[in-house]
């Protein structure tokens, strides 16, 4: 399809049939998601480590919470007592955890060819993962992303001062807290794992979710 994007995920009428559908760039088939969260040492991506990845798998529409990632990682600098008290995640907890390229690359594998889903990852964590990867001059892939903000709007719309934090996804969803503590990346992926679904079945989106945008980053080549 060769539509504008700014057309990407508007409600569509095919006007020979009458099929309804969310205008898509390229329509997916079959496509495999991972939903993951990263906590790092501060918020630029040239100067700071992710510490903490977590992930589960989505596809068909589920998640597949058998299928799950997690690991701490060990900055180059020391975690600092405001990020500690944010996430809950002190130097304590790194010492012993493998350098965040080594996760990464463990990430990456476990990852496979999984369109990645992220919330506000565009900005944000797609950003750590490729820094990641070229300030260790690691061989690279690129990997379809998916920024759960971009759905968020998709079903709240964009109208100024609607915020689509996590936190305001959540309450406008009715979403049960989680068991996890928020914050820490294995309580906020419980969350967006939840809110995926739920959003994706009030959009009445498809298993592969297409008309939702795609961006990419980096992620370590695997065997």
């Amino acid at each position: 399809m060769n539509g504008a994007k700014s057309e990407i995920g508007k409600p569509t009428v095919c006007p020979g049939c009458g099929f309804e559908f969310l205008w898509t760039d390229r329509f997916r088939q079959d496509v495999s998601f991972v939903i993951y969260d990263l906590e790092t040492t501060g918020l630029y991506p040239d100067e700071d480590e992710f510490i903490q990845i977590a992930a589960v798998r989505y596809q068909g529409g589920r998640l597949i919470a058998e299928d799950s990632f997690f690991s701490f990682a060990r900055p180059r600098r020391s975690i600092s007592s405001f990020i500690e008290s944010y996430t809950g995640i002190g130097n304590r907890h790194v010492v012993g955890a493998p350098r965040p390229e080594e996760v990464l690359c463990g990430f990456s594998a476990w990852a496979g060819n999984s369109t990645l889903i992220a919330h506000n990852g565009k900005r944000f964590d797609s950003k750590f993962l490729a820094a990641t990867c070229q300030r260790h001059g690691l061989p690279t892939r690129d990997v379809d992303c998916i920024d759960s903000i971009h759905i968020s709007k998709m079903l709240f719309g964009k109208t100024r001062g609607t915020g689509h934090s996590l936190d305001h996804v959540k309450s406008r969803l009715g979403l049960r807290e989680t068991s996890l503590r928020r914050h820490d990346a294995r309580g906020d992926v419980d969350i967006l794992g939840r809110a995926i679904v739920s959003m994706s079945q009030r959009l009445k989106l498809d298993a592969s979710l297409n008309g939702v945008p795609r961006h990419q980053t980096l992620l370590p080549e695997f065997p």
